[in-house]
């Protein structure tokens, strides 16, 4: 996997529902390497850190492998990276072979996998139809938010290096289809239990479907 792009942004008003809303999702590319923090990419702008930033959101990472498929079904919308609001756009990131809890060393920074990208009502906003939140559900490739171990510069060209699998875990493309999937796989659910790379509260919801 390698980093092709390097993207931030500016804090963006949009409207939902009649009420104005300020959204971190308008990235666009960067040339200079950015600075991954513990909680947030610096001078990355993070809106609501209720759903966004934080530990186990630190950076947003999706696949340029997806972008083909996505620029077909929106032709009508201006492309570059960053569209799907992630911090970094990288080659051969494959969700259903990244592990959940899996360290990678990046640049100066090491992060470790946690979860999927859940699209929130500003994705649709972004694309113009709220049915891309569907769209983008059905697909099932979300990209990964990252923790960041180490902080660390990363850039263009940077490329992931394997430093410790994940244990207990399961592909994030598995994961995601836990999240969204009525029948739950259960096997799957016991295997992420005490992966504390995931957040509690989330191991905790999914504990329920096992009673």
């Amino acid at each position: 996997m390698k980093i092709i792009s390097t993207n931030i942004a500016e804090p963006t008003t949009i409207i939902w529902n009649g009420e104005e809303v300020i959204t971190g999702i308008y990235k666009t590319p960067t040339n200079q390497p950015i600075f991954l923090g513990k909680n947030e990419v610096k001078e990355d702008e993070v809106s609501d850190r209720k759903v966004h930033g934080g530990e186990f959101k630190a950076c947003y990472l999706f696949s340029e492998d997806h972008y083909v498929y996505w620029k077909n079904r929106y032709q009508n919308l201006v492309w570059n990276w960053g569209m799907f609001g992630e911090n970094l756009t990288v080659s051969g990131l494959n969700e259903k072979e990244v592990h959940i809890g899996a360290i990678y060393k990046l640049g100066s920074a090491l992060i470790q996998i946690t979860q999927p990208r859940e699209p929130c009502f500003k994705f649709g906003v972004k694309f113009g139809t709220q049915n891309a939140l569907k769209q983008f559900i059905s697909h099932g490739f979300p990209g990964t938010y990252v923790r960041v171990l180490e902080e660390g510069f990363v850039k263009t060209g940077d490329t992931f290096e394997l430093i410790e699998e994940a244990k207990n875990s399961i592909s994030t493309w598995q994961f995601f289809n836990l999240l969204y999937n009525k029948e739950k796989n259960t096997d799957h659910i016991k295997l992420i239990l005490d992966n504390n790379a995931l957040p509690k509260r989330k191991r905790d919801k999914l504990r329920g479907f096992l009673k």
